[in-house]
């Protein structure tokens, strides 16, 4: 039986309005169930569990990683998905993609370190374990979809006890401080 403490999280790079609404409205018109329990974002480290007593240490070592990195940018082009091996449908990064691997493999040691099931490959997750027509569908309507952003920072999230993921506290590039998480997050 897991501890009462502990607490489920993730890191992310948050996707920016008005970007990840319009991706989180299509995850959700693809029929994604969890459209609206999870803002749009690129995983830096997947789901996991920590004891609560761990939330000190992680929130110092992403504020640490994030004091030494600077904005990058992010270009989002086209449609990948991870089918047969996974049922999921994604947004690909046309550029980013190595300024993503370099903060998921600084982000991802000390309190955070943890094998990864598969190998990282940032993307932005559109549709995912739904039958093949929707995944389908989500591959062909966002074929085209294209947009570009900076990365000023990363997010921790947690899982809410309503299965709601929200940021717990953002960290900016440079700056070592955690900016203030307003409540519009959730959508």
């Amino acid at each position: 039986m897991p501890d009462l403490g502990d607490r489920t999280i993730g890191v992310a790079v948050p996707i920016p309005d008005p970007y990840g609404l319009e991706l989180q409205r299509c995850r959700e018109s693809f029929g994604d169930p969890l459209a609206r329990s999870i803002p749009t974002h690129i995983t830096l480290v997947p789901p996991m569990r920590v004891p609560a007593s761990a939330m000190e240490a992680i929130e110092r070592h992403l504020r640490e990683v994030a004091e030494d990195e600077r904005p990058f940018p992010i270009h989002l082009r086209g449609t990948g998905t991870f089918r047969p091996v996974s049922p999921v449908v994604f947004v690909a990064l046309a550029v980013g993609i190595s300024d993503c691997e370099h903060l998921e493999r600084r982000v991802r040691r000390g309190p955070l370190d943890r094998a990864l099931n598969f190998p990282y490959h940032p993307h932005v997750t559109v549709a995912h374990h739904l039958a093949d027509d929707p995944l389908d569908r989500a591959f062909k309507e966002l074929s085209d979809y294209e947009t570009e952003f900076p990365v000023w920072g990363y997010s921790l999230y947690e899982h809410g006890q309503d299965g709601v993921w929200r940021p717990r506290r953002e960290f900016a590039f440079g700056t070592g401080l955690p900016r203030p998480v307003s409540d519009d997050h959730g959508r």
